[in-house]
């Protein structure tokens, strides 16, 4: 059951992902994800009052770590996807997502293998290699590399925190995440100069990421009731795999060798932590 939810949350993550980022090319990235952020809010508000549940102060409390790390990873990841490369920013941004909670997860007491250990090894060239462009052999320069490292570690940060909330919480903290994610993605746009106020009718298409967001966080969510976190979210981390091909498919993006390579390993990365 755990894997089926978190396979149907990374299927959510990659659809809302490809939304956003097409819109994030055509207006302001950051609009996009407060709009998208606010409708993710708005949907797991009316699930959180129908449901029943009883949150103790730590549960809030990672909420809230989880809401301030979807907040900046979703902006950065945005703002990574209008200005570079899909099948650079979210592979990149995939493998922080993976690594993040693993790590956490020892610290709380999961003993990954040493297969685990190996796939956060592997992650590593996957991630220069996926950075490089073919044309200069060497890192690209404004490929969204750093937006897509940034991104990671907030989705890992969002992952993990959720990772701490039990069942018996309810979705109050699921919600109360998703105000602190439209906090936190309204501070980092003013801070960092962006304009997070949408201002046409391009910007509310983001009402269908958010809504796919929500799912998404909702099936992780309850994936961790089911399994060990760290298997969870290396799943969930296959996200970019539904984004890439997207990308592939309608905006014909090309991936060349060195790409290739660096997504296998990725891919190879992602397939040893949750075989771990």
């Amino acid at each position: 059951m755990a894997v089926l939810l978190a396979l149907c949350s990374a299927l959510s993550y990659g659809l809302s992902d490809f939304v956003g980022g097409v819109l994030a090319r055509r207006t302001s990235p950051w609009s996009v994800a407060v709009v998208g952020q606010t409708s993710s809010f708005l949907c797991v508000a009316v699930l959180a009052v129908a449901g029943s549940g009883h949150p103790s102060a730590g549960d809030l409390g990672w909420a809230v770590l989880a809401g301030v790390g979807t907040g900046s990873g979703a902006g950065f990841l945005y703002r990574g996807l209008g200005a570079g490369r899909m099948a650079v920013v979210a592979p990149v941004s995939a493998v922080g997502a993976a690594v993040v909670p693993v790590l956490v997860g020892a610290l709380a007491g999961e003993r990954p293998s040493l297969v685990v250990w190996l796939g956060v090894a592997a992650a590593l060239p996957g991630i220069w290699l996926v950075s490089r462009e073919e044309s200069l052999g060497t890192t690209a320069r404004g490929s969204g590399l750093l937006e897509g490292v940034l991104a990671g570690i907030g989705f890992g940060v969002l992952f993990a925190g959720l990772g701490q909330v039990p069942e018996g919480a309810g979705l109050w903290p699921l919600c109360l995440a998703e105000v602190a994610a439209v906090l936190t993605t309204l501070v980092a746009a003013l801070a960092l100069g962006g304009d997070p106020r949408p201002r046409g009718g391009l910007e509310w298409w983001g009402l269908a990421s958010g809504l796919l967001a929500a799912a998404a966080g909702l099936a992780f969510l309850l994936a961790t009731h089911h399994g060990l976190l760290s298997v969870s979210a290396v799943l969930v981390s296959l996200y970019p795999a539904f984004t890439v091909l997207l990308a592939a498919l309608v905006l014909r993006e090309h991936i060349h060798r060195a790409q290739a390579w660096g997504l296998g390993l990725c891919a190879v990365a992602v397939v040893l932590v949750a075989a771990g």
